[in-house]
């Protein structure tokens, strides 16, 4: 048994190579214990399949990092980067290594395939927070849980941006929401629907019965913002109830997937319609928010894998503007 500290001894064929790479990180100042546990997992891995050799090669790494169930994303993205860093060190100490490509973990996070609600799913989960009754600790959440998840898909909304609207930013007679805290620092406006600009003005009658331009639109029960996480756990209990698996951060649907299913119906109202997508994207990519089209075109490759039958009929004429699978 060879010990790189007082827990971790690795007994593989790269017992004394994993001792090494764990005792040079510690030299210079990392703890390196969860890692060091990690690569104890990886020399039983070793061991089990009849690895047997002082080198690192290409399958058994590749091996090594695929997916397991019930592992996150990020999860999997560490272990891949211990095994970057590890291949690198074996090569540099002169050893065959083979070193994992630095962009393929991040390849794998782009192609997050987000979950694109059908009518039937969004009328549900509508259901679901109309039927969330008001609490002793939360007494106008069957007011405002209804509201916020129709926003969040009827105006292709950031979490963020909703729950940081206040009373003064939703403009009844204009029927706009400002949104000015978004992700890049650009404010816009962004218009209401005529039933959903009636469905605040209702709201307001209800819940800002007095008048405080500077309350936030959507109050928490204590008076201030809501926080994100609140929202994203009555959220897990609705598709909880409605039968969506949801596996955690990264596997399942996310709030965030409310948005992409507002852009995707977008796109696939305009394609049915015949508009002229070249000069709507613009106006699509403004409206979201984003600072330039490419964000907005990743949308579009998204409409095009997801109804192929429809987008195929103008492919001929806007192929130029879908970006490849590899871009998503």
């Amino acid at each position: 048994m060879q010990k790189t500290n007082r827990t971790v001894s690795y007994s593989g064929p790269l017992a004394d190579i994993l001792k090494g790479f764990v005792e040079e990180k510690q030299a210079v100042g990392y703890k390196y214990q969860k890692s060091a546990f990690t690569l104890k997992r990886f020399d039983r891995f070793c061991i089990s399949i009849g690895h047997d050799e002082l080198c690192l090669t290409k399958e058994l790494v590749l091996m090594w990092t695929e997916k397991q169930p019930h592992e996150t994303e990020n999860t999997r993205k560490n272990r891949i980067s211990l095994m970057r860093l590890l291949g690198s060190y074996m090569v540099r100490i002169g050893y065959d290594a083979y070193v994992y490509p630095t962009r393929v973990d991040k390849v794998t996070n782009d192609r997050y395939m987000p979950h694109i609600f059908s009518t039937n799913e969004l009328v549900g989960l509508f259901k679901q927070a109309d039927n969330c009754k008001p609490h002793i600790m939360s007494p106008n959440r069957h007011r405002i849980l209804p509201l916020l998840f129709r926003i969040l898909y009827g105006c292709g909304l950031r979490i963020s941006e909703a729950l940081q609207l206040k009373v003064k930013d939703v403009l009844l007679d204009e029927g706009t929401l400002k949104i000015l805290s978004s992700k890049f620092g650009k404010e816009r406006l962004v218009p209401l629907c005529p039933s959903l600009s009636a469905y605040c003005r209702e709201y307001m009658q209800k819940v800002h019965f007095i008048n405080n331009p500077e309350g936030y639109f959507f109050p928490s029960p204590y008076g201030g913002m809501f926080d994100e996480k609140t929202i994203y756990n009555y959220f897990r209990r609705f598709l909880w109830n409605m039968g969506i698996s949801h596996g955690g951060r990264g596997n399942g649907p996310r709030l965030h997937d409310l948005r992409h299913t507002f852009a995707v119906h977008c796109l696939k109202r305009w394609v049915a319609r015949g508009v002229d997508l070249s000069a709507a994207l613009p106006f699509l990519s403004t409206y979201l928010g984003h600072t330039g089209l490419k964000s907005t075109q990743h949308y579009l490759r998204l409409t095009a894998e997801l109804y192929p039958d429809i987008v195929s009929a103008v492919e001929m004429r806007f192929g130029f503007i879908i970006p490849d699978g590899g871009e998503l």
